[in-house]
């Protein structure tokens, strides 16, 4: 079986840690800063991070309307934190001019649990991937206020929804690679 091509956008961001996980996956990964970085991605990894310093970097560096062609064409999209504030169709508490993907049918609110002082690891049951919890970190994390008709809610955490499915994409609030845990990014492997 072929190795999957994922890559991790690479502009700002926890990129290193998404790649490491994929690595230890068996994945082949690119990172993602120019639009030629694109060619040939079946996924691409949409890290946390500052949701509108990545914004403005997706503008600057041209690679803006490239991904929005290859998301059409149909790469999957596996994002976590502010990466899910970008996919996301609507964006509340944003910058008047920030980038939304549209990849997730979802409205996010920005930093919704606080400041870092609110940052915590906690087990988080997600049972498509297995009964046993998953850690994961939750460091300024957005919360998912609204899901669309198509839209798979796979988890909750403190009654805010944390992680969805649509399709092939894949969006959390919170970040599986910051613990080390495989899970989340296998399930997203096995859809490519």
């Amino acid at each position: 079986m072929a190795r999957a091509v994922v890559g991790v956008m690479a502009l700002q961001g926890d990129f290193r840690e998404h790649q490491a996980i994929l690595e230890a996956c068996g994945a082949q990964v690119v990172r993602v800063r120019l639009p030629e970085d694109l060619a040939g991605l079946q996924g691409l990894i949409v890290p946390g991070g500052e949701s509108t310093t990545m914004s403005r970097l997706l503008t600057s560096s041209g690679l803006l309307g490239p991904l929005l062609e290859a998301i059409d064409g149909g790469m999957a999209c596996f994002t976590t934190c502010a990466g899910t504030i970008l996919a996301a169709h609507e964006i509340r508490d944003g910058i008047p001019d920030q980038v939304s993907l549209d990849v997730l049918d979802i409205a996010v609110r920005r930093n919704a649990f606080g400041r870092q002082l609110q940052s915590a690891e906690v087990d988080l049951d997600i049972p498509t991937v297995g009964p046993e919890p998953v850690p994961v970190a939750f460091i300024r994390a957005p919360s998912i206020e609204e899901v669309g008709s198509g839209v798979e809610v796979l988890a909750s955490y403190q009654d805010q929804v944390a992680a969805v499915r649509q399709g092939r994409h894949i969006g959390l609030t919170f970040h599986p690679e910051l613990t080390g845990d495989t899970r989340l990014h296998k399930l997203f492997l096995a859809g490519l």
